[in-house]
């Protein structure tokens, strides 16, 4: 019988590796999708047969239109929304463009292969999505106005959409993985200095990919990894908003 097949952008490096390593293990056959073709082809052909590569940059509308029609696959049966980046810098005056793109990869692109998932899985009334957002969706950050703001809205789409499911098609899972601070390219890509950031913060890469399957097995609907995140989100997401604002006012990275 035909393999189940997952389809996880960004999985060129990081939580996007993980994921395809830990699902080819799990007996899907994964659709690798990132810019880095090289990169992919020499991941896939370490998973094996398993594993298809498709080199496609998401923040450029023709590449995001080929990867929407590859998931008309009906044997997609996962898709992980994980591609990503961050930037720094206060947004009067930073660039525009890598703002634009962020706003392109975490928004637009979610929105459209999201779209493009569940009009089979619906159809079926079988599959998941899972969402890589992150505890930045919960809060607000000087120097991240951007990367929050769109973390945040991919959190409340994962949220509206578990609603939709429980009524139109009630065996589709969806997933907001909300990781802190991660052992992965993300922060070197970023120009964000690990050491500004207290150790006890961080998370491996590992353990973010195996709460997000875990939580998927439960058809769990929000997954913080790490305990200490979990107490952060519930106590500041309770706080009166002068005092949430109050303490956002202080992040680590704003010790540039």
């Amino acid at each position: 019988m035909a393999k189940p097949l997952a389809a996880i952008t960004g999985a060129s490096a990081g939580l996007g590796t993980l994921f395809a390593r830990k699902l080819a293990a799990r007996g899907y056959d994964v659709l690798l999708v990132a810019r880095r073709g090289d990169r992919l082809a020499q991941i896939a052909g370490e998973i094996g047969a398993a594993a298809e590569p498709l080199a496609a940059d998401l923040t450029v509308t023709s590449d995001m239109e080929r990867v929407a029609e590859r998931l008309a696959d009906p044997r997609l049966a996962l898709l992980v929304n994980n591609a990503g980046f961050g930037v720094q810098g206060a947004f009067a005056t930073a660039p525009l463009e890598p703002q634009l793109q962020m706003h392109r990869l975490h928004v637009d692109c979610v929105l459209r292969l999201t779209h493009a998932a569940l009009a089979g899985m619906v159809a079926r009334n079988a599959g998941a999505v899972i969402n890589v957002a992150s505890v930045a969706g919960f809060l607000r950050s000087p120097g991240s106005a951007s990367y929050c703001a769109t973390k945040s809205w991919m959190i409340a789409f994962t949220e509206a959409l578990h609603l939709e499911m429980r009524k139109t098609a009630p065996r589709v899972t969806v997933q907001a993985l909300c990781p802190g601070f991660t052992y992965t390219e993300f922060h070197d890509v970023a120009h964000i200095d690990r050491n500004k950031v207290p150790k006890w913060l961080w998370l491996s890469a590992e353990s973010v990919v195996d709460a997000s399957l875990a939580g998927l097995d439960r058809g769990k609907l929000i997954v913080v990894p790490g305990r200490r995140y979990q107490w952060i989100v519930a106590l500041t997401t309770r706080l009166p908003i002068p005092w949430r604002v109050a303490m956002e006012g202080w992040s680590p990275q704003r010790r540039d």
